[in-house]
């Protein structure tokens, strides 16, 4: 009997610590995007998890945002959707161990619109300038 909550306690240890492991996502986040000529353009991602629910917006060169839907963060997994044109771009990718890193898949529901890959950054925040001294 002992030796068995000894092993409830373990494992309850372990959930504890995957569920603390888990990345936040929050922030922001750019990456280059490929396209099938060869060329390439930056996306800038802004993203706020809240638990599992992940919400945010995608900004491209064009300079207008556009919102994230039915976002999503499990474990080191991540997926959300955009609108964009009458079409619907679907996101699914994997948070790296260090969380500074996503790799996104993206495919669309039209065929006008070829799916990609794209590996995004978490943009550090800039530490504030040293006051000078007198």
């Amino acid at each position: 009997m002992k030796t068995l909550a000894i092993l409830f306690a373990v494992m309850g240890l372990m959930l504890t610590a995957a569920n603390a492991r888990a990345a936040d996502v929050t922030g922001s986040w750019t990456g280059d995007s490929a396209m099938p000529d060869g060329s390439s353009f930056q996306l800038s991602f802004t993203f706020k998890q809240d638990g599992a629910a992940l919400t945010g917006t995608i900004q491209g060169p064009q300079g207008d945002a556009i919102d994230i839907t039915d976002g999503k963060v499990d474990g080191n997994k991540i997926s959300f959707k955009i609108s964009m044109n009458g079409m619907t771009i679907t996101h699914e990718g994997t948070i790296s161990e260090s969380g500074d890193e996503i790799k996104l898949t993206s495919k669309s529901d039209s065929t006008d619109f070829p799916g990609m890959d794209i590996t995004l950054k978490r943009v550090k925040a800039q530490a504030p300038p040293t006051p000078a001294k007198m």
